[in-house]
């Protein structure tokens, strides 16, 4: 599987398994968490994405139960911080609300070592813009954690440029991705300008609910979707496949975080490689997407 490069020492898969779910699955074992990183090793699929929210703050420890040491070096752990709801640990809080304070993000991050039983994090990412952030504040805890070697570099998810550009500003190592809602169904990042703007910096994008939270697959917008099943049959894999390839097509360098708990269905994730794209394709679906043609 191809690989793209965050820094000079680390690249992570181009297809992500997101975690998100993990806490839901009827089996929680750690032989079954193992089982399905199993399967995405089989793939070349090496990267996981956590956050420590994930599973109402319980998806860290499930993984780490279900690590050894000699998993441990065969994957890269995207992990996320800055998100407080009233839930788990945090089940005291009156509000759901947003924390980039130093003090929140260290605790974080050492909450998510302990939890996963590893002794550094390969990329964390800020989950949520805070509209409470000092910069300064913020920034400076990130680059200290890549000092100490608990995190090996830094991101964001659901940064808009200016974010992005803040939040950098007050930092000596550079932010390398931004995790965004990018799919067939919210595809606005294509033309509001949040893609061109990691594009032109050559930092590639990762992209969660590529699926559509599941709205691409249940057939909502009848013209998308039979032209999914088309390519789908024509291509020898299922509509899911064809929904990642359109994002593995951009030259963005999208890294797509798909999310199931299905171990038949986990297997099949690198089918999106097998589905032809061209530029006329690749519009073809997208103008259903828009429900017109392009002007």
């Amino acid at each position: 599987m191809d690989r793209i490069s965050l820094t000079s020492d680390l690249s992570l898969s181009r297809i992500v398994y997101g975690m998100w779910r993990l806490g839901d699955d009827a089996d929680t074992s750690a032989a079954h968490v193992r089982a399905k990183i199993d399967a995405c090793l089989d793939q070349g699929i090496t990267t996981m994405d956590q956050a420590d929210i994930y599973g109402g703050y319980m998806a860290e420890e499930i993984l780490g139960a279900a690590l050894t040491p000699a998993l441990r070096h065969k994957i890269e752990i995207v992990t996320k911080c800055d998100i407080v709801a009233p839930a788990g640990r945090y089940g005291a809080a009156r509000v759901k609300y947003y924390d980039t304070s130093r003090a929140h993000i260290m605790a974080s991050v050492d909450h998510s070592l302990r939890l996963m039983g590893i002794d550094h994090i390969d990329l964390l990412l800020i989950h949520r813009p805070d509209p409470l952030m000092d910069h300064l504040e913020t920034g400076a805890a990130l680059d200290e954690l890549v000092r100490a070697g608990k995190v090996r570099t830094v991101g964001v998810s659901n940064f808009r440029p200016w974010d992005w550009e803040l939040l950098e500003s007050a930092m000596k190592v550079p932010l390398v991705t931004n995790q965004i809602e990018l799919s067939l169904q919210a595809h606005q990042a294509f033309t509001n300008g949040d893609l061109a703007f990691h594009q032109r910096q050559s930092q590639p994008v990762m992209a969660w609910s590529p699926l559509g939270g599941g709205a691409l697959m249940s057939g909502a917008n009848q013209a998308l979707s039979d032209i999914m099943a088309r390519l789908a049959a024509e291509n020898g894999v299922d509509r899911a496949a064809v929904a990642v390839a359109w994002l593995l097509a951009h030259p963005a360098r999208i890294l797509p975080v798909m999310g199931t708990n299905t171990l038949d269905r986990i297997a099949t994730l690198s089918d999106a490689f097998k589905v032809r794209m061209d530029r006329e394709t690749w519009f073809e679906l997208y103008t259903a997407a828009l429900g017109h043609e392009v002007a």
